[in-house]
């Protein structure tokens, strides 16, 4: 007797395919921003070793450029519905009723990564008006905010999308 339970996935909502097209780009740019973190890291951590000189602001470019990649796989991870869902009390619930009830929570992720978008555009607002910079290698502060603020505010459009999907019942 088999005792493994085979739990399958819905399918994800359809969202239109422009949106679609622009979270997988925005997710293949993550992709790259992630693995040139990773060369950095390497090289830095190799140079360290080999020569007592690391790349100079190696945290610096890991630190901007992890948040790049983070912000950019949001939106590609909504299209999927690869974030984290807990089902523990809707499984058995028919799975009409289960879809509203996921585009609810759509809904409410949408107007949170919207308030985070608005939050993220004064930030970058303010760290242009100040003229930040990072403290090593004197990098503006503001363009990596601003892509933050741009992906949080997609993000909010694909959670409707996703939701919406959900609404028409179309997987």
């Amino acid at each position: 007797m088999d005792d493994t339970v085979a739990t399958q996935s819905p399918e994800p909502p359809r969202v239109p395919r422009p949106i679609a097209l622009v979270a997988k780009a925005l997710a293949v740019f993550g992709g790259a921003v992630a693995l040139a973190v990773a060369v950095v890291v390497v090289v830095s951590v190799l140079r360290r070793w080999l020569f007592s000189q690391p790349i100079p602001g190696d945290f610096e470019l890991a630190q901007i450029g992890t948040a790049v990649a983070v912000f950019a796989f949001l939106p590609y991870c909504q299209v999927t519905r690869g974030n984290i869902v807990v089902d523990t009390f809707t499984t058995s619930l028919p799975a009409r009723l289960r879809g509203r009830i996921d585009a609810l929570w759509d809904v409410v992720y949408a107007v949170a990564m919207g308030f985070v978008a608005v939050c993220l555009t004064r930030g970058t607002l303010d760290t242009f008006a100040s003229h930040e910079v990072s403290m090593v290698l004197r990098i503006p502060v503001w363009p990596g905010v601003a892509f933050g603020a741009l992906s949080c505010g997609f993000l909010a459009i694909v959670s409707l999308a996703t939701a919406h999907g959900l609404l028409r019942g179309k997987a």
